[in-house]
């Protein structure tokens, strides 16, 4: 197996001797938990734009990852963060991805897909008021829904710059949520990966915010599926998810925590809507596929290892963790370059890189370690380490 220099935290270089890849067992659904990934959109690194303010696709391998997904069992939670909604690909791109999406869905009998609606088209400022947060959310999910999708209501950065109490929160989601032809995921995305949702349901502190989110989902649970929460913090999912009305799912956000989550407890458990999901999908599969059997201590085998990936991946400035999926993409040969849209590669440290090469491959999830190595140094090349 390939061996090569990476620095360490404090600059140095030690030789690293990559493992084998995972023997990861292939699954099919049924699940016994609901399983999406966010996934990553794939950059045209030869278009001719300027990269921080143009998103330019490459349509081919952004489906053909979807694609991949899809092989592996796995439902697709389209437009979303992951796909840099918000940071690089605006609504004009997102509704191209997920037009695109839902086609090539059509070649997978029972392919998942959801896809996020929001408000990006509106600029967040104060001259933005609660009825144009209204608006713009009425616009994106009559598109979604009229090409035949479902709706992740994302949340709004408008709508935390607009609303001046809980009740403007609750007067959007009551409207938004009456007008939907099929229930929806709400997500409920923290601040460390969006710094403008700070404050969002109307409070800082999250305990609080959760009562006006359960006091929305609670008027209009025949229109909700379930609720996606993204804080990072095991406890304050679980809370919320002992309080949700029956038949509405909690799909876990925590890309931290998410395995025990998962697993659940006497109490209930979680479903997924993740976006570590994208960069170890190949384990998932067989993770659950253990679970449906009782077999907790395989279902742990195979994602206690990819935890350490996913904590590393998703460190803060947590926001910037679309950079880590897209290079393991790169690694694992999903796509022939590490350019991303809006210049994100460039968001983290070379030292990241390299543990992060490590934890993956620890993980078992470098498919072909002579050509993750290549890559490798390829990127240390490119930042003088010979």
């Amino acid at each position: 197996m390939p061996t090569l220099n990476l620095p360490t935290a404090s600059g140095a270089l030690e030789a690293y001797a990559t493992g084998r890849p995972g023997n990861f067992a292939v699954a099919r659904p049924p699940y016994p938990r609901v399983a999406y990934a966010a996934a990553h959109v794939v950059a045209d690194p030869l278009a001719e734009q300027d990269p921080w303010l143009d998103a330019k696709i490459d349509w081919d391998r952004t489906i053909a990852f979807r694609r991949h997904l899809w092989s592996l069992g796995l439902g697709v939670a389209e437009a979303m963060d992951t796909a840099q909604r918000g940071m690089g690909l605006d609504w004009a791109g997102a509704q191209e991805l997920i037009r695109r999406s839902l086609d090539a869905a059509k070649d997978f009998p029972e392919a998942v897909i959801a896809s996020g609606a929001g408000t990006d088209h509106l600029a967040a400022g104060p001259e933005v008021t609660v009825d144009d947060v209204i608006r713009a959310y009425e616009e994106q999910c009559e598109a979604v829904e009229g090409m035949g999708g479902r709706i992740i209501l994302m949340a709004s950065r408008a709508l935390a710059k607009a609303a001046r109490s809980p009740d403007d929160y609750v007067r959007v989601y009551d409207r938004v949520l009456s007008g939907v032809r099929q229930p929806v995921i709400i997500h409920w995305l923290g601040e460390m990966f969006d710094p403008a949702l700070e404050g969002y349901w109307g409070h800082h502190d999250h305990m609080a915010a959760m009562e006006v989110a359960l006091e929305v989902i609670a008027s209009h649970a025949d229109k909700v599926d379930g609720v996606k929460i993204s804080l990072l913090d095991d406890r304050k999912e679980v809370s919320m998810r002992r309080r949700l009305p029956n038949g509405v799912r909690m799909y876990t956000g925590d890309d931290f925590n998410y395995a025990e989550l998962i697993a659940g407890d006497e109490q209930g458990h979680s479903d997924a809507l993740l976006g570590i999901f994208d960069p170890i999908a190949p384990a998932v599969g067989g993770a659950l596929a253990a679970l449906s059997r009782n077999d907790l201590s395989t279902f742990h085998g195979i994602l206690a290892p990819t935890v350490p990936l996913s904590r590393h991946i998703f460190r803060a400035p947590t926001r910037f963790y679309k950079t880590g999926v897209v290079f393991m993409a790169w690694l694992n040969g999903h796509q022939d370059h590490f350019v991303m849209v809006g210049g994100q590669q460039s968001t983290r440290s070379i030292q990241h890189f390299a543990e992060l090469f490590r934890l993956a491959d620890k993980a078992g999830l470098l498919s072909d370690p002579e050509r993750a190595a290549a890559r490798m140094r390829t990127l240390l090349a490119l930042h003088g380490v010979a």
